[in-house]
């Protein structure tokens, strides 16, 4: 995690933020202390899905005179106070949005459009924006070497803009989870033996929420961050509602062979909300061309207090009907692939995030998910340049065989002791 501001205030070094220290949720909220006071400012949080302090090291060395981090490098050393913590708990970063909110009175604005040129901050409460970037996971080396690139461009023209209008304010850049895993203290010293020793990563730190009828399970449902934001102001975090303390009611869920509905109802997730109710409608149909059933998540509906319908279409959602489907980020940002599309008015005010998205609702077997049918195709513009490259090439060598298979040695040959060798003509 980094932050720097445009302020005086300065962050005071701590002693226990040693190499291998990861930063508890109340460290950070002592750590960040210097935002909120005296008076708190305007406070941007660029959020990431994946971020490790060994990235600014491996890709700005690895590739050359390419330095991915460019921007943010510059604003830490132009900034009169910054500081980075190598290591903070992921539950720390998960919350760290809703402890932001709660540690002042904040205008919580969501950039969807990356556009700060209508941004009003001339107001009573200091402005919290909120900016997701674009993920980086799941990718090769190079492209994730662009996708960070391409956040560090936007980091970089966001904050000039920013400081183009005479606006104070801090910067908290950081990810919802590391991209590399540290070691533990209690395997290191094994590694001076088992060089090739590997950790394996702890994905998930609680188990997907499941629909049952009777015995058999029918809808299993994960996500390591799923929140809502209603009017571009107020953040709904689920999270830990739907996976960790299961207060969400599920009973309105439906189960058949052929439509599927997961209901999730929460009781006064914020104050101004008494209910809420998110329901994913899936269809398990046969696919003539494939000859064989695929489900599809048809739509998505939130419904506020009983009364308020928002409901949204959604593209690019299916999977085999024996697959479960899973996603990096699924939401109604247009950076989405799999996204949300607003098909009534009521739809517009909300705003939903929902990362790691992982559902199945058809042929759930042993309680577990079955294979992932996963949103990045297989034929990435990487493997797409590859095999096109690989098509060229191909095509060089194939001609050069042939135009050598095509030369041919003279039938007659001139002898230099003996008389001109000549040809008629009528030959």
């Amino acid at each position: 995690m980094s932050v720097f501001r445009t302020g005086r205030s300065q962050w005071n070094p701590d002693p226990a933020l040693h190499e291998g220290h990861i930063v508890s949720a109340q460290e950070l909220a002592v750590l960040l202390q210097p935002v909120f006071t005296p008076n708190p400012s305007n406070l941007v949080l660029f959020l990431q899905e994946r971020l490790s302090i060994d990235d600014f090291t491996y890709y700005s060395e690895s590739y050359g005179n390419k330095n991915p981090f460019q921007n943010v490098q510059e604003i830490l050393q132009s900034s009169p106070s910054s500081l980075v913590l190598p290591a903070v708990d992921c539950k720390a970063t998960r919350d760290l949005l809703s402890f932001l909110q709660a540690s002042g009175d904040w205008n919580l604005k969501n950039l969807t459009n990356l556009d700060i040129s209508h941004l009003e901050v001339n107001t009573p409460e200091p402005n919290l924006l909120l900016i997701q970037l674009p993920h980086t996971s799941d990718l090769n080396e190079i492209s994730t070497l662009e996708a960070i690139a391409e956040n560090d461009k936007i980091i970089g023209r966001l904050t000039r803009d920013l400081q183009e209008r005479g606006i104070h304010f801090s910067v908290i850049y950081t990810a919802v989870r590391p991209s590399r895993i540290s070691r533990k203290p209690d395997v290191m010293w094994k590694l001076r033996r088992q060089l090739m020793a590997t950790e394996e990563e702890d994905d998930s730190s609680y188990p997907p929420l499941n629909v049952t009828t009777g015995n058999n399970t029918c809808i299993l449902f994960y996500a390591s961050n799923f929140s809502l934001v209603v009017n571009g102001s107020v953040l709904i975090e689920l999270t830990e509602a739907t996976f960790v303390t299961r207060s969400v009611d599920i009973s309105s869920s439906t189960c058949s062979d052929a439509n599927t509905t997961l209901s999730l109802k929460y009781t006064k997730p914020v104050n101004g909300i008494n209910s809420l109710e998110i329901r994913f409608l899936m269809t398990n149909m046969f696919n003539g061309g494939s000859a064989r059933n695929w489900f599809t998540l048809d739509s998505v509906e939130i419904v506020q207090d009983e009364e308020k319908l928002a409901k949204y279409n959604v593209s690019v959602i299916s999977a085999p009907a024996e697959y479960s489907f899973h996603c990096q980020l699924v939401g109604t940002s247009s950076l989405y692939l799999p996204r949300l599309i607003p098909s009534n008015m009521e739809a517009i005010n909300w705003d939903v995030f929902i990362s790691r998205f992982q559902i199945q609702g058809f042929n759930v077997k042993n309680g577990q998910f079955s294979y992932a049918s996963d949103c990045t195709g297989f034929f990435s513009p990487a493997i797409w340049m590859g095999l096109v490259t690989s098509i060229i090439l191909l095509w060089i060598l194939t001609y050069g065989i042939h135009m050598i298979m095509q030369l041919t040695t003279n039938s007659r040959f001139d002898d230099p002791k003996g008389p001109a060798l000549s040809v008629p003509q009528t030959e």
